[in-house]
């Protein structure tokens, strides 16, 4: 097992790529704490965990908020004695269900522009729409997030002088994404404050990474039309969305010893979507 005997904390961990990762984890040895602001959810991925689930506890926390991430930590503490890995993985969809549907409705508005060979005509306007509340709420829980709970990790790693960070970044950080600039604008951030931070600790032995996953099958993603999801398929050339147990097996290579002279990185499956 690469993981045996170490304490990891997975973040936004009740569904999707969070819950890929706990899983994994558990099954590879770890004691996992299992966060989701939504407790019923992360005590779901905890009974997923089958017999490895008496290593794992849940624990609810909305990452946005400072005092909540310390509070969760002191709960970590407290179980685990310290902790060995973090995987900043919680995060918000770029956009609500009434914004979902008039994506849809630009997007295939576009296709079909597109197809016709004429210029576009519908524009998406997305930014100039955008509230301040969807801005902060973005920024809040994904860049955010990641320091208020990077911040607390090191506390704890650096007590030893080990450890390992994760920071779940995206392939829209390295390449745009057109329909959502806050998501991209957090996405990049987080993606250079991976960078910054593995310089500052990796005289602790703390290394820090990032994955930028490309379009993932996830309920975050679910409201999206058929039209809208065959285009962005159409742009992967492996022509599929990933699942999330890629994801995880991405993040478990991170977390373990195979990846011992890797800090400061970032790894994209992203199915050949960005090659740069």
């Amino acid at each position: 097992m690469k993981l045996e005997g170490r304490a990891a904390l997975i973040t936004g961990a009740g569904s999707g790529i969070g819950r890929a990762i706990a899983l994994r984890f558990a099954a590879e040895g770890a004691s996992v704490a299992v966060n989701d602001i939504v407790s019923e959810t992360a005590a779901k991925t905890v009974e997923a965990m089958g017999a490895t689930r008496e290593r794992a506890f849940a624990v609810q926390a909305d990452v946005s908020s400072s005092a909540e991430v310390k509070a969760m930590f002191a709960q970590v503490s407290e179980r685990f004695g310290g902790l060995e890995i973090l995987v900043n993985n919680a995060g918000v969809a770029e956009f609500g269900p009434d914004q979902t549907a008039e994506v849809n409705r630009k997007a295939e508005a576009r296709i079909g522009e597109m197809m016709a060979g004429g210029p576009l005509r519908t524009h998406w306007d997305m930014t100039q729409e955008l509230s301040d509340a969807d801005w902060h709420r973005m920024i809040g829980v994904h860049l955010n997030g990641t320091f208020f709970c990077t911040r607390e990790a090191l506390k704890l790693m650096s007590a030893r002088n080990r450890g390992v960070i994760i920071n779940i970044s995206s392939v829209a950080a390295l390449r745009g994404i057109e329909i959502a600039a806050h998501y991209g604008a957090a996405k990049g951030g987080i993606l250079a404050f991976t960078r910054s931070l593995a310089h500052e600790v990796a005289s602790r032995n703390i290394r820090v990474n990032a994955i930028c996953p490309g379009w993932v099958e996830t309920a975050m993603t679910g409201g999206f039309s058929f039209m809208l999801r065959a285009f962005t398929t159409s742009q992967i050339p492996m022509r599929r969305w990933a699942e999330p147990d890629e994801i995880a097996g991405t993040a478990l290579f991170l977390a373990s010893d195979d990846s011992s002279y890797f800090t400061g990185q970032w790894l994209s499956p992203n199915g050949g979507l960005f090659t740069g």
